[in-house]
């Protein structure tokens, strides 16, 4: 294996692994950074750091996981119980990583790999499911019965909690609402994008920030990303506006989809496109109209704990004694 060398050099950490039981650390592999934290038997952060992801380079990633650990344990002088939040979800069949955006994780036996580096047991979940953990537990979702989360970032994926606990479904996809198809496609949703599981026309195409921004290109816009085209939105210029507000009637009608199924007490946007302020206002008046009810008194909300919520709630998949 391209990194067993890091096998070796993370044999002391297994042995401070033994000692540290009230401390966990939490990893969130996202497609374009890897974040790490450190949190203590109360939940107190002692330490943080982010990386970038390997991009499509399965043993980089395992390599970066294990350099993060060992500093820092390093620099805590703690060993900690590990939790990952990963795209994707292990197969209940195998194990290995399926459903993934990141797509050198798929088929990938990611737990067994990790464990077998960092030489002791850790808990994986799904980022979305880590989100909501995190949100429902001390979050924006806190005192809720029921909280759906949604990232809106590289891919979109979708978590569930009900009472305080996770709710992960027979086949492992319980909020996996990103590769449902876009309800009601209108005229300026076609013709359905392709993506990359191989179906056209998933939320995943329209709502995620690559899917933003393939949707501005697709109409006339400049080549940009999405954090540009909402800060062109702000300022006025007439492309980026109409960019965003095709994207506020996408996600309105996408979550109403979910109001319908689940009926949330709250919803809970984490990812890059949560921070988009004018979305917690404008979706909410737009689903009105795709909820079967004479009201709605779903909240729509930004992750209190921002995009520090997903690594937070992989610390919290494992309990804190």
């Amino acid at each position: 294996r391209p990194w067993s060398v890091i096998a070796t050099r993370s044999s002391a950490s297994a042995d401070a692994a033994r000692h540290g039981m009230g401390t966990r650390i939490g990893i969130d592999l996202g497609g374009t950074k890897i974040e790490l934290v450190v949190l203590d038997a109360d939940g107190r952060e002692r330490w943080r750091r982010r990386v970038p992801t390997p991009q499509g380079d399965y043993g980089g990633t395992l390599r970066a996981i294990a350099a993060l650990v060992e500093e820092a344990e390093r620099l805590t002088g703690a060993g900690a119980r590990i939790g990952v939040g990963t795209p994707g979800s292990p197969s209940p069949r195998d194990g290995r990583i399926r459903n993934a955006n990141s797509t050198c994780l798929n088929g990938q036996p990611l737990q067994q790999d990790l464990e077998a580096l960092l030489r002791r047991p850790l808990r994986l979940a799904n980022d979305a499911n880590c989100l909501a953990m995190s949100e429902a537990a001390d979050g924006a979702g806190a005192g809720a019965r029921t909280v759906f989360a949604a990232i809106l970032g590289t891919g979109v994926g979708g978590g569930i909690v009900v009472d305080q606990k996770l709710l992960v479904g027979a086949n492992a996809v319980a909020g996996e609402w990103g590769h449902n198809p876009l309800p009601l496609p209108a005229p300026d949703d076609l013709p359905l994008p392709a993506c990359y599981c191989g179906r056209a026309g998933c939320i995943e195409t329209y709502l995620s920030g690559p899917g933003l921004a393939a949707d501005h290109l697709r109409h006339g816009g400049e080549p940009l990303d999405a954090a540009a085209i909402a800060r062109q939105a702000i300022e006025g210029q007439r492309a980026s506006q109409a960019s965003l507000e095709r994207y506020e009637l996408r996600l309105a009608r996408a979550l109403a989809g979910v109001i319908n199924l689940l009926d949330p007490e709250v919803i809970v946007l984490g990812g890059g496109l949560s921070q988009i302020a004018r979305l917690y206002e404008h979706v909410p008046r737009r689903w009105a109209a795709h909820v079967f009810s004479d009201t709605v008194s779903t909240r729509l909300l930004p992750a209190r704990h921002g995009d520090a919520s997903g690594v937070r709630g992989a610390a919290w998949l494992w309990p804190s004694n």
